[in-house]
């Protein structure tokens, strides 16, 4: 005899809630036969030009239409995860990333519930694997909105230790995090202790000084250089100190970068259609997780011409650039049959919703990049620890 476990959605219900930026996010609501369940989305600050839209018009009208199409619902019965498909189809074109990703969540909480499972589980019951911290220990770019001080033009500074379990990981960074925040100190005189929009340090040195004081920690250094956000008029225009490099200029600044100070990691290093400086950096570079975010926003097609120009190996997955986590699973699909390492990543705003964490470890990604303190990027590493336990 089969026993189906399906969820039943009775109704659908949203209201804004404040990110980690005290800006506003959206969090779903759903109710159905087995109990209330919901779920919330993060914020970007720093948005690729093609990634979706959060919204369709706007937060607010997102959540009327989402009332507006409760009642459409009542009839779905979900019972695996791709009977998500169900939600997509009925909400096509309606609602935003953002709202997409939220329901989802949310509607997967009901049928962890449902079977006795946990979230991950519901993707892989046999995954083992567990993912690499990525931590953004220095802030720079658009995450740092500081008026009193120069800022460095990257976005994220990253350290990505590589001790046996999450729990020693989680530890070390952040006695790392402190480490460097007692070296700022003592060698930037308007360092003051701030962080930014994602708990990283705020500091007024630009990106060679920081990754000689990061050097220093002896550790797998990163740098998301989010290169669109300083991209105009087919030059890269740099504030810290000011100056203009062109394309060409920036592909050897990047290079020599690499070899100074032997990085293991770069994100974004050159502007979000330059699919060509990317294969040429991953060309001298084969060992370098050269890493696209801005490039690839999560969507199945800019992958697919990122694999076509072998511009990158490894690949930021933000399950609110799509929204759809069944495009997720398909980018995920793709990614991995190319041999392309998968990054599942936070976003500037976010909120204290775990389930970055079970994605994560259900889709069996190389890494999780997560920030290092702050509760809304803490719980996320508290649940794959707690995940990590569970199997010990």
């Amino acid at each position: 005899m089969i026993i189906f476990f399906m969820v039943v959605i009775k109704k659908v219900d949203a209201k804004p809630v404040f990110d980690s930026r005290k800006e506003k996010t959206i969090s779903i609501f759903i109710k159905t036969n087995i109990g209330n369940f919901s779920a919330s989305s993060p914020t970007g600050k720093s948005i690729g030009k093609f990634e979706a839209k959060s919204y369709k018009k706007n937060l607010d009208e997102d959540i009327k239409t989402i009332k507006k199409f409760s009642g459409y619902f009542n009839k779905e019965k979900i019972e695996r995860f791709e009977d998500l498909r169900r939600i997509e189809d009925t909400v096509d074109r309606h609602i935003g990333a953002n709202s997409l990703f939220s329901f989802e969540s949310a509607v997967l909480k009901a049928l962890a519930k449902e079977q006795k499972k946990e979230i991950w589980q519901l993707i892989n019951e046999k995954a083992k694997k567990f993912p690499r911290l990525v931590g953004n220990c220095v802030g720079g770019g658009k995450h740092s909105q500081v008026l009193s001080i120069k800022k460095p033009d990257f976005q994220e500074f990253l350290i990505i230790p590589q001790e046996k379990t999450i729990e020693e990981n989680f530890k070390k960074s952040q006695k790392i995090k402190k480490e460097i925040g007692k070296r700022l100190k003592e060698v930037d005189e308007k360092f003051k202790e701030e962080r930014n929009d994602e708990d990283a340090w705020i500091t007024s040195l630009n990106e060679k000084k920081i990754l000689e004081i990061l050097k220093e920690v002896n550790i797998p250094l990163g740098i998301d250089v989010a290169a669109s956000s300083f991209f105009k008029r087919k030059k890269y225009y740099y504030n810290n100190p000011p100056l203009k490099r062109t394309e060409e200029e920036q592909f050897f600044y990047i290079y020599n970068l690499i070899k100074n100070f032997n990085l293991f990691y770069i994100e974004d290093p050159f502007h979000e259609e330059d699919f060509k400086n990317f294969a040429r950096l991953l060309k001298k570079f084969p060992e370098l997780l050269v890493v696209g975010d801005d490039l690839t926003v999560t969507n199945y097609k800019r992958l697919e011409k990122a694999i076509e120009y072998k511009s990158i190996n490894a690949l930021i997955v933000k399950p609110n650039q799509i929204g759809s986590l069944i495009e997720v699973k398909n980018v995920i699909e793709l990614a991995k049959e190319n041999n392309i390492k998968v990054i599942f990543s936070h976003r500037s705003g976010e909120t204290e919703e775990t389930i970055l964490a079970d994605l994560a470890f259900g889709f069996q990604a190389e890494f999780l990049k997560c920030g290092i303190t702050g509760k809304e990027r803490e719980a996320k590493i508290k649940r794959l620890i707690e995940i990590e336990r569970s199997l010990k």
